[in-house]
């Protein structure tokens, strides 16, 4: 099965990187990928795969079933967005769509799936179960296409005992794959804090509430919610990314708005620590004699990594990449909406190398220059129809 999987792979790679090429040309936002689900839809006809379209909007989920398909139910993943980026890599197949890019390697993810999903296809009647692929939309924007999927029953009819997914790594080198069991990718929520009074002349502070100066107060106070709350064991991150107020240089604002985001790996610790932000917010700015408003926008929850199917994952991986190809990769604050998966149903979510340094492809994820080797595409449609086949 491995040698037929990686002739297939193989044989397939030219059509992967033109697939690949059509999506990173033509990239559609969160939520709007109407052409992308087309373009999705055309290749599953093409491949004789049946699915479901219009999944959580403009999700497909397909089906590929093998040998006695209610024996176990394997799920995969790959996300269909892209980000509002402006290119600036000088490609044939550049983005077309001024502003927006493919800087998150989803193009890549979803070429990746329509790839394993033809494999699957193809040696049908040399595996056991059935294979549910989700091409997912709005990974990039709140509240997350997965969380969308899971309510318009993505998992359910068949209902997975498992899913993997991966997603491109331009910090490794194209042909290596790393794993991470247990907690992997932190949560993440938002922060709107807006402070108020009824602002005033700058020579004369003592007759309003100065929003400037209690807003810099609040930014330093929020960071002790961290350092003197949380489990040091623990990782958790609080950043204030946004300070607006003012407009001249002699009038104290009436309003400071601020945002910010908040990480964390532990969901008790998560909601805790909502509770402090707006208690230590919320008194501080009152002591100060402002008003506040506060809001947190709950978003992806913390990606956990089940330990039983991470390891059986790396296990499989090494045996179709060998031993020396598949290793360890650290936990991230990075949040990902595959999280809402893992809350779910056991899952692993690992990482595909996509650089090459030799090739000058290093360029981070959200960012202009990212870029891909697109060896990876044969690497990661294999590697993902063989974990599906082989997972017991």
């Amino acid at each position: 099965m491995k040698n037929r999987i990686k002739s297939l792979a193989s044989e397939y790679a030219p059509d992967l990187i033109s697939c690949r090429r059509h999506l990173h040309s033509h990239p559609e936002l969160s939520f709007q990928e109407y052409e992308t689900a087309k373009f999705i839809q055309q290749k599953l006809d093409e491949y004789g795969i049946a699915y479901r379209a219009g999944v959580a909007g403009t999700g497909i989920v397909a089906l590929i079933e093998g040998k006695n398909p209610s024996s176990k139910v394997i799920a995969l993943r790959g996300d269909i967005d892209a980000l509002p980026i402006e290119e600036a890599n000088n490609v044939p197949y550049k983005s077309q769509h001024h502003g927006v890019m493919h800087a998150c390697g989803h193009d890549v993810h979803t070429t990746v799936a329509l790839g394993a999903a033809r494999i699957l296809q193809q040696v049908r009647d040399e595996f056991e179960g059935t294979v549910k692929i989700l091409f997912q939309p709005g990974e990039e924007k709140h509240p997350g296409g997965a969380s969308l999927m899971i309510q318009d029953g993505a998992l359910e009819n068949p209902k997975p005992q498992a899913i993997l997914g991966l997603h491109v790594l331009p910090a490794l080198e194209t042909g290596l794959l790393g794993f991470h069991a247990g907690k992997y990718m932190a949560s993440a929520d938002e922060i709107y804090i807006t402070v108020k009074s009824k602002g005033g002349h700058a020579a004369a502070p003592h007759l309003t509430a100065d929003t400037i100066l209690i807003a810099s107060n609040l930014v330093v106070s929020l960071q002790q919610i961290i350092s003197r709350n949380n489990d040091p064991f623990s990782p958790s991150v609080l950043s204030i990314c946004a300070f607006n107020g003012g407009f001249t240089t002699n009038v104290i604002p009436s309003e400071v708005k601020l945002m910010g985001t908040f990480r964390a790996m532990d969901e008790t610790w998560r909601f805790k620590a909502h509770e402090l932000i707006r208690k230590q917010a919320t008194e501080l700015v009152h002591a100060m004699g402002a008003e506040i408003d506060i809001d947190i926008l709950v978003g992806y929850p913390t990606l956990y990594n089940n330990e039983t199917v991470t390891a059986t994952a790396r296990k499989l991986a090494e045996e179709y990449m060998g031993a020396e190809n598949v290793g360890d990769t650290e936990m991230r604050m990075g949040a990902e909406d595959f999280a809402f998966y893992s809350q779910v149903i056991p899952a692993c979510f690992f990482r595909l190398g996509t650089g090459n340094k030799a090739k000058g492809i290093t360029a981070g994820v959200h960012t202009p220059l990212f870029d891909v080797d697109e060896r990876s595409l044969e690497i990661g449609a294999g590697t993902m129809a063989w974990l599906a086949t082989q997972f017991k």
